[in-house]
């Protein structure tokens, strides 16, 4: 376990620095580690900010996937798709195992984003919930339990109204014909000067280059959410022949 061990013992800040985050960590690690190993601080601000995102980004992500009260193999998929992509695919077996210990803690999910709203920036914040919308749709909807957890879990990160409706409206493309318009936070009768002023003001509020503290493979992530700003827009001129 030196992979996973050396990269959770490297570069935690306030994950391991007490708070429902530090108490859930520390069950789940159970005997994977010996105590020593973790916590160390040897990495620098920038790599403990990336580990703290991904710490965080795990316990949410067993929230979710608790939230129906059934655990889906796809869910699972996505997560360790998730896991190998940050940790590695020896590293990703390791984090898995954590994951499963935590899906079998009691997790107060807003006690949890609580602790994350007071060290994670806007961008961060934002980025984290659009990473637990794709854990919720992988069996390809999002259940109202699931849905109900990603609100209270936005709630405590204090992330506006319109910017969920926004992260949540791809989505349900397929059953909301608004979807477009809620992405870029406008009605359906705005002009085409405010489409075009709401299109540009989201493509920066979503820029991948937010989260480049959070490293490339999370920057590539956030990629994902900015494709879905330019769908919405070129859905919207379409709709509205706009040129």
């Amino acid at each position: 376990m030196a992979g996973f061990g050396k990269w959770l013992g490297g570069g935690l800040g306030f994950v391991l620095g007490g708070g429902p985050i530090g108490a859930l960590i520390g069950f789940a690690l159970g005997s994977m580690f010996d105590a020593p190993s973790v916590g160390k601080s040897t990495q620098s601000r920038a790599v403990t900010a990336q580990n703290d995102f991904k710490m965080s980004l795990l316990v949410l992500i067993a929230c979710v996937m608790k939230a129906d009260g059934r655990i889906q193999k796809s869910e699972l998929a996505i997560a360790k798709r998730f896991l190998v992509a940050n940790f590695g695919e020896e590293g990703a077996l390791e984090a898995l195992q954590m994951l499963k210990n935590l899906l079998e803690q009691n997790i107060n999910e807003t006690e949890v984003a609580m602790q994350v709203n007071q060290f994670m920036n806007y961008s961060a914040k934002l980025q984290l919930i659009h990473l637990l919308f794709d854990i919720a749709f992988s069996d390809g909807e999002i259940q109202p339990a699931e849905l109900a957890v990603l609100g209270r879990i936005a709630s405590a990160f204090q992330i506006s109204t319109a910017d969920f409706e926004s992260l949540k409206a791809p989505y349900f493309k397929n059953t909301d014909p608004t979807w477009a318009y809620k992405t870029l936070e406008i009605e359906p009768t705005a002009t085409e000067e405010e489409i075009k002023k709401a299109y540009r003001r989201m493509a920066m509020k979503f820029h991948p280059d937010k989260v480049h503290n959070l490293g490339e493979d999370l920057k590539k992530s956030a990629t994902e959410k900015f494709r879905t700003i330019n769908e919405a827009y070129e859905t919207i001129k379409k709709t509205k022949g706009m040129s």
